[in-house]
């Protein structure tokens, strides 16, 4: 098998991990065009200043011990089966990298033969980019669980970030759709990648030159919409995650139906993008916001209102805490406010130094009045002309978002074809807790 034909299967069986974009497009150049895309294996990640770097995005193997009932990789599946050796894929990222297709790696792998083995395999690879080829550009690496933890503290001092799949958000659907599989054996890797982490800014204090362990952090994903559990679950796992294992994000997966099986959802069922979006949506609240999962849902109210966004649907369940005082409230306030974001409530803390402000300054400084409107005062006055009761806002809001959602939310392009899929659709079902 040629190396383009590699490429060609284990980039193709590398895309259902969304911890970066895939580009999805190959589009070679024109003359008196400027540019050319590469759709095998090229995604896309952001550096910690802002920039959007490319990525070759690809498995070490599509050969998997384990078979777990929602993966295309599992070893009942009838599909192509490809692997690199470390040599080939090292040559490979660097040919990448000199034709400027890419600034790094993606790796990721299915289980062949056992966890060491596959994680010598990735430690020979990267120890020949990092120390033949001295390639520092960014790498990220996915970790083996249940390899031994010699071998994962190895792969740390290599790669950029780490990650651990959890896939399945709790101990009873992993059971179900992946036996081979257990809770301790991904979070006993996730603890020793954050303990590696901590130890390692400790080292870094004392001695500057010290080795660096995974400095962009860990990160994991999560499928949505496999199995049975709630967004309430699911946040509050996110939420533990956060605490416990201080990881730098939580990606979700809506999941596509990639086989029949009793226990997931039939071929044809739509991935479910819109609560995939409610769960991003929600997971920044609980980074950047001050919220917790339990104030956003509860045990009697576990699903996101498919039409109100989740920030919306706290405001609307709690409108006995407004509105604010723009002039005078605290930062922690100012950003449960609809319509106020991070960038938004800061400038407003600066800006109300000088004077007090009103509602056209509030525009001017980046608030979303169509929301924030409902929920603020400026020097204790609404704002002019502004009628409404609680059913109105909740009318207002969904319609804003409507208008939100079709502009601009999530559209899934296509992995088997050249066009794209369908956008995102309310959910059903729905149990969210909104104003009654």
């Amino acid at each position: 098998m040629t190396t383009l034909e590699k490429l060609t299967i284990l980039t193709d069986a590398a895309k259902y991990d969304v911890a970066c974009t895939s580009s999805g497009v190959d589009r070679g150049g024109e003359a008196g065009s400027l540019g050319s895309a590469v759709k095998a294996g090229i995604c896309h990640s952001f550096a910690s200043d802002g920039r959007c770097i490319s990525l070759l995005k690809v498995l070490m193997t599509n050969s998997c011990i384990y078979n777990c009932k929602y993966c295309v990789n599992r070893r009942s599946h009838d599909t192509p089966r490809a692997a690199f050796t470390p040599r080939e894929l090292a040559d490979l990222t660097i040919g990448f990298y000199r034709r400027n297709y890419i600034e790094g790696l993606f790796l990721s792998s299915g289980v062949l033969k056992n966890p060491d083995y596959t994680c010598e395999l990735l430690i020979q690879t990267l120890k020949l980019l990092r120390e033949e080829y001295r390639f520092r550009g960014y790498i990220h690496v996915k970790a083996i669980p249940g390899a031994d933890e010699k071998l994962l503290s190895q792969l740390g001092m290599l790669a950029d970030r780490m990650s651990v799949n959890i896939e399945l958000p709790s101990e009873t659907s992993l059971k179900l759709l992946a036996p081979d599989k257990s809770k301790t054996s991904i979070l006993k890797p996730m603890g020793l990648i954050s303990g590696k982490i901590q130890e390692n800014r400790h080292d870094l204090i004392q001695y500057r030159h010290a080795p660096k362990f995974a400095p962009a952090g860990q990160s994991t994903q999560m499928i949505i919409g496999a199995t049975p559990d709630t967004d309430w679950k699911i946040l509050r796992l996110t939420e533990g995650l956060y605490k416990k294992y201080q990881l730098k994000r939580v990606f979700y997966s809506a999941y596509m139906p990639v086989s029949e099986n009793a226990l997931l959802p039939p071929m044809g069922t739509k991935p479910p993008l819109l609560r995939e979006h409610r769960l991003y949506q929600a997971d920044w609240l609980l980074r950047f916001y001050g919220f917790t999962a339990d104030e956003l849902l509860d045990e009697e109210h576990q699903s996101f209102h498919p039409l109100v966004d989740p920030k919306c649907g706290w405001a609307l369940n709690h409108m006995e805490q407004f509105p604010v005082e723009v002039n005078q409230a605290p930062l922690e306030l100012l950003l449960r406010v609809p319509g106020i974001g991070v960038r938004s409530a800061r400038r407003i803390r600066k800006a109300r130094q000088s004077g007090s402000l009103d509602f056209a300054g509030l525009k001017k400084i980046g608030v979303v009045l169509k929301r924030a409107q409902y929920f603020i005062t400026c020097s204790g006055k609404m704002r002019e002309g502004l009628k409404f009761t609680p059913e109105s806002v909740l009318r207002a809001l969904i319609s804003e978002e409507k208008q939100k959602l079709a502009e601009d939310v999530p559209e899934q392009l296509s992995f088997f074809s050249g066009t794209s899929s369908n956008k995102g659709h309310p959910a059903e079902g729905f149990s969210g807790k909104l104003i009654q």
